[in-house]
This record gives C-alpha cells, structure tokens and sequence, in this order.
C-alpha cells in the first residue's frame, strides 16, 4: 500500500513538473534572402520568430521602458538575430567605446546567450553595442562563482559578424553566426539548444531579457545557462570547416646583460623571427580538434602589476588566446584559485616564455560525456634547469540524474625528459539535491617520480565537500570543507597552501526592496575560513568577517567588511627588502571598504581600502580604478595602489605604489592601437606595452608590438643597472584559411 502511494506521488511529481515546465519554441528556418546590413526590415524577417523582452532591472517582471522586439531565425549557413531597438531619446542611445571584447555597462548593448549543448551549466555569449563592436565570451559553472574564479572567460573568441543602424526611431542590429562556429548536439534531426536575450539600456541602468529571469540571482541571473528557454532547430546541420591560420613574425630585441666578470652589463642584440600555426577542424558537430605548431604569444598583453602582502604565490590569468576555447570543459578547481589543471604551467617559468613546439586539443562532447584533451610538448630551458616536457590534460564530465547534476573525472600528466613526472587523477561530482542547493564532492590524487606514491593514504589526496544555496534573495550559503595531504602536489595546476585542512564558510541574508527604494539589492553575509595544519592541528589562519553590500538602481554599488583574523607563521616572509614578518602568532583586525560609482556614466571608477591592523604593525592600502570614455574612439583607463605599513616595535616601515595607465586609440571596430604603462615601486621598474592591431575580420590579425623594461632605481645594485632592461619590437601577421568540408 505504501508503494502504491508512493509511486501515485511520484507520477504526480512527474506531471506537475512537466505541465508547468516551458515549452521549446521552434525557430523557424529561412526562405527568403537577409540583406546583412543591421537593419531587419526585410520581408525575410517576418519568417522569423519574435521573442517578447520583460524587465529584469531595476523594476522586475515590468514592460520595457523602451519598445524591444527580438527575432530569430537560420538558414544552412548561419543562426540569424535581429534587434528592433527603439528609442524616444535617441540622443540618449550610449556607445561610448568601439573596442573588441568591451565588457564595461556603460554601454546600450544586445547580447545573445546560447546553451549550445542544453547542459543548463556552460553557455557561449556574443554581444554588440549600437557601435557595431564585437565581445564574445563563455560561461561556465552555470555563471556561479567559485570563491575568487570568476565564471566568465572573457578571452575566447569565434567566428561573427554584427552590423548595425542608429536613427531617429532608435538602434537596431542584425548579427549572424555560422553555424560552423557552435557545437551542438543533433538527435533525429532535432538541435536543442537554450537561449536567453538581453537589451541594455545604459542611461537608465535598466536589463531587458527573454525569457523572463528573475532577481533572485542578481545580474548574474542575466548569464545562467539554466535561466535559458530552450529553443529547436529541425534538421539543422553541422558544418565542419577545416580552419588553418599560419603566422610569421619578425622584429628586434635588445637586452641589458651581465658580463662574465658580473662588473658590468653587456648590449645583447638579437633579431626575432619565426613561424608556425594552428589547424582547427570540426571532427563532428560536437567535438572540435586544435593542432598547433610553434605557437607564439608575443601579442598578449602584459600581466598586471601586484604587490604581494601575502607568504603564498600569486595567481595570473590565462591571456593566451589557443588555451581559451571551451577552456571550462578542463575546469577541476577547489575554489579561490586551487586547481588541479593551471593552463599557465605550460609554457611559462617563473615570468619567463618556455619555447612551445607544439601540441593538439580536443574539445567538446561524445554521446553524453563532455570531453576536454590537450597534449603540448615544450623545450628545455638550461638557465632554469628546466627540462623538456610533456603536458597532458584528459577531462571528462557528463549530467545524471537531472540536468543540474555532473559527474567527471580528469586525469594529467607532466613527463620530463630527464625521467621526472608528476601525475594526477581527479574525480568530482556537483548534485543539485533540490531547488537551489547543491552538494560539491571532489577528491584528487597525485604522484611524482622522488615521493612514496602511496595510492591508499590520504598523503598524496585533496578532497574538498561543499554545500552551497545559490540565492542572492533571502537566506544563502556556501559551506566547506577541505583537505591537502603532505604529499599532494599538482604539478600541472595551482595551489595556495601545503598539508593543511580548511573550514570555509559564506553564510548571507539578501533582500530586493521594491520598486520605491533606491537599492536594486543588498544583504548581510558572515564569512568564515579556518585553515589548520595537518601536522599537530593547529590553527594557520582564522578569519571572521562580517559584512554589508549594496547594489543601487543607479548601479553603484559597494560594501563594508570587518575582519578578525588570527595568522600563525612559522617561517618569516618579507614584504619589502628591508621589512618582514617574524615567526609566531598574530590578533589583529581590520576593515575593508569598496564603492564603484555608478558604472551608467561616461567617467567611473572602482574604489578599494583596507585599513587596521596588519601582524604586528598597522597597514592602509588604498586603490582607485578610473575609466573614462571620452568618445567612442578614446578610452582611457588607470589603476594607483598606494600601500603603506608601519612596524614600530621593530622600527620597520615600507611603502609601495603601483600606476597603471592605458590609453586606447579605435578608429574602427577594426583598428585600435593601446599603450600600457605599468610602474611599480617594489621592483623599481616601469614596464610600457604598445600595441597596434588591425582585426579586419575574426582570424586574420596584425600586431605591430613595442615592449619596454625600465629601472627606476638605477643604484640599488652594484654594477649600477642600466636604464633599459629590455626592448622589442615586433611584427606578428595571422591569416586564417577556411576550406568547407
């Protein structure tokens, strides 16, 4: 009798949730003939369907303020968008930059999300601005944020094209992506993928999207493949071009190096010149291969500049753009920055550019799985005792059970040619148990050819269980727990900390006031983290930070947190030449204030301070982060951190600056040239970057680059260092060549 009632209930379950689930929407294919020219007037374009806009922000489930209408369609070549954006104040449309890949809300802009898999976790996302610029990006981890890990990667690019018009009725855009350009899933002739819609409408702070998308997650809710509507393509074809891009780059360096006697530096110089490429090709619609050979990074930008008030090692971005695609499918991250798999291991040595001969990648899916393979191979290095080395990454992660539960595995390798290796296995599993709570699992193991490789001990193991609600209205949280073995050392990834096990803890309350209230949102959060040493147990770190945030509906926003931190260091760490931080055990609290002006105007700025005790002494760190488009063709940008410590008891003190400075010049959406500037104080050194790039279309670029390392404290060191470092200039010409299979 109880498993009658229980399947009864169960089978209501199922009904319900299907009576109240959305229905696709079919997109219905093309017949007549699009004239690309950003205005959708064409009598083509009433074969495609409207989708209704519903307000997001600041005043949700509302009509939009300003008349919105989107369209969809396709053809066998491309996925068509249009944008009917009309406006009562044109003279308010704002399109303040024309650079590729901008990201600032300063913008009107008209994004396009697509959950090409219908995995409701990974989504690609294009976007354009009524200036006809191009920002393309991913999202991975169903746009939720993993401690520090943001979830966007703002560095992939792909095949597309945008045009647009602006008049007296408002702006409008079509944009069309090849179909070749996306990986998808076909099943009996049927593409499901999901798809959401925004327009932005910058002078008023106000989001406009289809579907509807609550306020329950924050703007974020905007980028979450799960917040998509499913949309269906029948008998859309794959297309699997063969895409080979060659480069040649020549140029000029000179150096400043010692003399064998080490009395004084000796003028190296040395021409650049080299040439290699990379292969891409669709295997099916699902899965993609990479190759490349001799690949060169000499067009990203710098690194930024960073004082490091910490005893732990510091973590920089991936910028090199052959690492980016799907760079999500590799993702296995602890949170904050601990990750089994760092791309920048490869090819990178202590700040210097490891010689990469070559490598493939395979990404995408099969059946189920979602499938993440790279394999490189770089040279030996003898002045950094670095060996010639294998790196190879297998991940692979597939839904079960509903479609907000993953499990994966990933396996890597590091293989010297001395015979040195570090390998690793990992297994994970994200469950989403009800409504917005999910339960995190992971465990990895990794051996090196000097350690035990005990596979039964928890020594060589990292194991991380969190429990999280992702809700930014009413109660949230995001609990932890962790743990690294003595012998756990990921020789392909990053970590902060060694043999320790941590506590970590966000517990919050959010509200959203309503339509008469000035704040979009806000709430109060307790944080927490605990890290002891698996050695006697005793406390490394403790924090307790309490905390208030705020978002307004003239998008400011900002936050106060109070910090009660407790430090125990055994081994004494410098933060300057001549001021350190002894062994033993520290109490000390501190403040941290943030506010960003209103991101709506043409002139902004990004505010931090930390201020109260530091150890034993006092600290104040102050940073500010303008950025002021004057015209669409002028951008500029800077970043000053002013640090300053005291230690009276050990009469020690120490100051730091940091001044970045970057001027963008944009003709065109196709031509900008960028200078960058960096000074910082702790190294005596400016670092200046200048950057001329030509972008006619996606895979045809040319760089011209001028690199610059200055010493700004030439008598800090005897024989007195010279005025340059390093110079060069280079020229760096990309051509993709597109043959259709």
């Amino acid at each position: 009798m109880k498993t009658k009632h229980f399947l009864s209930f169960f089978f209501f379950l199922l009904s319900f949730v299907s009576l109240n689930a959305q229905d696709p929407v079919g997109i219905p294919r093309l017949t007549g003939t699009i004239k690309f020219d950003g205005m959708p007037d064409e009598p083509a374009w009433k074969e495609a369907v409207s989708l209704p806009a519903t307000m997001q922000s600041p005043f949700s489930g509302k009509e939009p303020s300003e008349k919105t209408e989107f369209l969809v369609t396709w053809d066998d070549e491309y996925i068509y968008f249009g944008a009917r954006f009309y406006d009562k104040d044109p003279a308010g449309i704002r399109m303040p930059s024309m650079k590729r890949d901008e990201t600032a809300q300063t913008n009107d802009f008209f994004g396009i999300g697509l959950d090409t898999y219908n995995d409701k976790e990974n989504g690609v996302y294009f976007a354009t601005t009524p200036s006809g610029l191009r920002t393309d990006f991913t999202a991975f981890n169903d746009a939720q944020p993993k401690g520090m890990l943001i979830p966007f990667n703002f560095d992939w690019n792909t095949f597309w094209d945008v045009k647009t018009v602006i008049n007296k009725k408002g702006w409008f855009a079509e944009i069309r992506i090849p179909v070749s350009s996306l990986r998808f899933q076909e099943v009996n002739g049927r593409v499901t993928m999901g798809l959401a819609l925004t327009r932005r409408i910058a002078r008023k702070n106000e989001w406009d999207s289809y579907p509807k998308i609550s306020q329950d997650w924050g703007w974020l809710g905007l980028f979450k493949p799960s917040q998509t509507h499913e949309i269906v393509f029948q008998n859309l074809k794959s297309r699997k071009p063969l895409y080979i891009a060659p480069y040649v780059l020549g140029g000029f360096q000179q150096d400043h190096q010692l003399n064998e006697t080490g009395d004084a530096y000796l003028i190296k110089n040395s021409p650049q010149y080299q040439a290699g490429g990379d292969i891409k090709y669709g295997i099916t619609s699902n899965l993609a291969m990479d190759l490349t050979v001799n690949p060169d990074f000499a067009q990203v930008e710098a690194d930024d500049q960073l004082i490091n008030l910490t005893r732990f090692s510091l973590f920089y971005p991936e910028k090199r753009l052959f690492f980016q695609e799907r760079s999500s499918n590799f993702d296995f991250s602890f949170g904050d920055f601990n990750r089994l798999f760092y791309s920048r291991r490869i090819g990178l040595e202590q700040g210097e550019q490891v010689p990469i001969y070559g490598g493939a990648r395979l990404v995408g899916r099969a059946g189920p799985w979602d499938i993440g393979f790279l394999d490189m191979h770089t040279a030996a290095v003898s002045h950094l005792n670095l060996p010639s080395e294998n790196f190879g990454i297998l991940r692979l992660r597939r839904r079960v059970i509903n479609e907000s539960t993953y499990i994966g595995g990933i396996i890597t390798s590091r293989l010297g040619m001395d015979g040195s290796y570090n390998t690793a296995y990992g297994l994970d599993g994200i469950f989403n148990l009800f409504g917005n709570d999910f339960l995190n699992v992971m465990w990895a193991q990794t051996f090196e050819d000097h350690k035990e490789n005990k596979p039964l001990s928890l020594d060589p193991a990292r194991i991380k269980i969190g429990w999280e609600r992702r809700m930014e209205k009413g109660l949230g949280y995001n609990l932890n727990y962790s743990r690294a073995g003595v012998d756990y050392s990921p020789g392909t990834g990053f970590e902060m900390r060694h043999n320790f096990t941590q506590y970590q803890d966000r517990i919050w309350w959010g509200w959203i006031p309503g339509e008469k209230s000035k704040l979009l949102n806000y709430k109060v959060y307790l944080d927490g983290n605990l890290v002891t040493r698996n050695t006697d147990g005793s406390a490394e770190t403790a924090i307790l930070s309490p905390g208030w945030s705020f978002m307004s509906k003239g998008s400011s926003e900002g936050s106060l947190q109070i910090n009660f931190n407790h430090e125990s260091v055994t081994d004494t760490f410098y933060l300057a030449p001549d001021t350190y931080i002894p062994s033993g055990d520290y109490n000390f609290l501190n403040a941290l204030l943030m506010y960003n002006t209103p991101n709506t105007h043409a002139l902004m700025a990004k505010n931090m301070l930390t201020i109260g005790k530091f150890y034993d002494g006092v600290l104040m760190s102050a940073s500010i982060s303008p950025l002021w488009n004057i015209s669409p063709r002028l951008t500029l940008s800077g970043t000053y951190i002013y640090t300053v410590g005291s230690f009276a008891d050990r009469d020690q003190h120490f100051q730091t600056h940091i001044a970045r400075i970057k001027v963008l010049i944009m003709p065109s959406t196709k031509l900008s040239v960028s200078s960058f500037v960096q000074y910082n104080s702790g190294i005596n050194a400016v670092i200046a970057n200048v950057r001329f790039r030509y972008n006619p279309k996606e895979g045809n670029d040319l760089y011209i680059v001028y690199n610059e390392g200055l010493n700004t404290d030439r008598y800090t060191e005897i024989p007195t260092l010279p005025v340059s470092n390093t110079r060069a200039i280079l020229l760096k010409y990309t051509y993709t060549f597109r043959i259709e299979k």
